[in-house]
């Protein structure tokens, strides 16, 4: 059977999460659409966004040591990763909290638990 890649690239996207469960959920759910990789940290996202760049990053904000805005923030000042899409996904759903996220220059923002549906509507408006 030909890989969908043969029909057009398929999208990429790097999921950032330091619980790999929600990698794990995420791929089953978004494996028909896209390439999904995985990052355990804010720190690990930048070098594997610079090395092999994703055309989105789902960005979890609760991490330990560089959290969700500040690897956002990095991110976007950094040239060679400043234009690719970042969905925060985060358990903090205050307005303060999602305004701090377009603060770090997030381009979306989805609030946990999601429903698929949602999540899969802002990819496909950053992408």
């Amino acid at each position: 059977m030909p890989s969908q890649k043969s029909k057009g690239k398929v999208p990429h996207i790097l999921v950032v999460d330091d619980e790999y469960f929600n990698f794990e959920m995420l791929s089953a759910a978004l494996a028909d659409g896209f390439e999904l990789s995985y990052a355990n940290s804010g720190k690990s996202c930048l070098s594997s966004a610079i090395a092999n760049p994703p055309d989105a990053i789902l960005l979890d904000v609760c991490m330990p040591g560089l959290d969700g805005y500040d690897t956002c923030r990095m991110l976007k000042n950094t040239p060679e990763t400043k234009d690719i899409p970042v969905v925060m996904v985060s358990g903090l759903e205050s307005e303060q909290e999602q305004r701090a996220g377009f603060e770090a220059g997030c381009d979306a923002y989805v609030v946990k638990p999601f429903s698929m549906q949602s999540l899969l509507e802002k990819i496909k408006k950053v992408v």
